[in-house]
């Protein structure tokens, strides 16, 4: 195979469409059962934070009311959908556990079951869903109450009557604590203040404003000086919640201590379940082989293209080039970007010069 996408999501299909405008072949190799990616795994109530209109990835728009927040369902079965219409061999079922060098300057691909795949490129478009980050805190170990990742959460059914308390201040945190305060007592847990910024400015949502001003286009570095701490897309609903003591933001708590929480000010109160909306780090440990990961098991790269190994590249990095990098609205750009020198490496750019 000439080139092999890692991940059958939002970012792999937008790699394996832009190696097909550059005349590749990319076979894409998913894990699950469906080119859809996590979209289905996420919690019952989770909507795009972006409406239809700004939430379409090229050549395909998202239907309905462009208005409207696409639901966690509508977005899987979006990604079905742009599935069908690419010219790509989709293989499901297929988990990657190894990737290596073949000798050759290529790569040998390993899947969990089967022979290694050799193929001249590859993209790593796996995502994070599958490498939840859970902070460490003394006391973790022997805490007897519940606790979990945001990536187990469904729905407040399952902590109905039960003292709640959330760890984040990012939009996930704040959408599960604000559904779960109509059923159970939730505090949400910070390191500091939450910052809500508004989902309609002017009259338009933010997202209009994002792409017509061209702001998910600045880059990381950029953006790491104008925009410090995290941003929670608020509706006029949240906000308005913790201000009501519907819920309440306390700060992070310290320690774990039996079926009790320690907080910052020393007191101690029982807690029925821990759930840590505390993000996700990239899933990219079948490649430790090539030695194109840090000590933290980043990824080493410029934009996506890797800076160890010659014909490796990725897609869906939070922040890889822009802002919206790993958005639906975005990854395309990303795609683009490291699709030409997979693609010149794969086809034998550097044969031509006896390399």
């Amino acid at each position: 195979m000439d080139t092999i996408v890692i991940g059958g999501g939002q970012s792999g299909l937008a790699a394996a469409r832009a190696l097909r405008l550059r005349g590749r072949t990319p076979v894409i190799l998913e894990a699950g059962p469906e080119p859809a990616g996590s979209w289905p795994h996420y919690y019952d109530s989770l909507t795009l934070f972006s409406p239809a209109r700004y939430s379409a990835m090229p050549g395909h728009e998202f239907p309905g009311d462009p208005d409207h927040y696409p639901t966690r369902d509508e977005a899987a079965a979006y990604l079905r959908r742009y599935a069908d219409s690419l010219d790509v061999e989709i293989r499901t079922g297929v988990r990657v556990t190894a990737v290596r060098p073949d000798g050759a300057g290529g790569f040998l691909v390993h899947p969990a079951t089967g022979d290694p795949i050799r193929t001249r490129g590859v993209v790593a478009a796996s995502g994070s869903f599958g490498n939840p980050y859970v902070p460490i805190l003394p006391g973790q170990d022997g805490f007897t109450g519940r606790a979990l990742h945001a990536a187990a959460y469904r729905n407040p059914g399952q902590h109905a009557g039960q003292r709640v308390v959330v760890v984040g201040a990012g939009n996930s945190a704040v959408q599960i604590g604000y559904e779960l305060a109509r059923t159970a007592t939730v505090t949400l847990a910070t390191r500091a203040p939450i910052r809500f910024f508004p989902q309609i400015i002017a009259g338009r949502d933010a997202h209009h404003w994002h792409t017509t001003t061209g702001f998910d286009t600045l880059p990381p570095p950029w953006l790491a000086r104008i925009a410090t701490g995290t941003l929670v897309m608020d509706t006029g609903d949240y906000a308005a919640s913790l201000e009501a003591g519907r819920w309440d933001r306390r700060p992070m708590f310290t320690a774990f201590d039996g079926d009790r929480v320690v907080w910052a000010d020393g007191s101690r109160e029982p807690v029925d379940t821990v759930i840590y909306a505390t993000g996700y780090l990239p899933h990219l440990d079948y490649l430790r082989p090539l030695g194109a990961l840090d000590e933290r098991g980043l990824p080493l790269h410029d934009g996506g293209i890797s800076t160890t190994t010659p014909g490796l590249a990725y897609v869906g990095l939070e922040f890889q080039r822009s802002f919206a990098s790993n958005t639906l609205r975005g990854v395309h750009r990303d795609a683009g970007h490291v699709a030409a020198p997979v693609a010149a490496y794969a086809g034998g750019a550097l044969t031509a010069y006896g390399l």
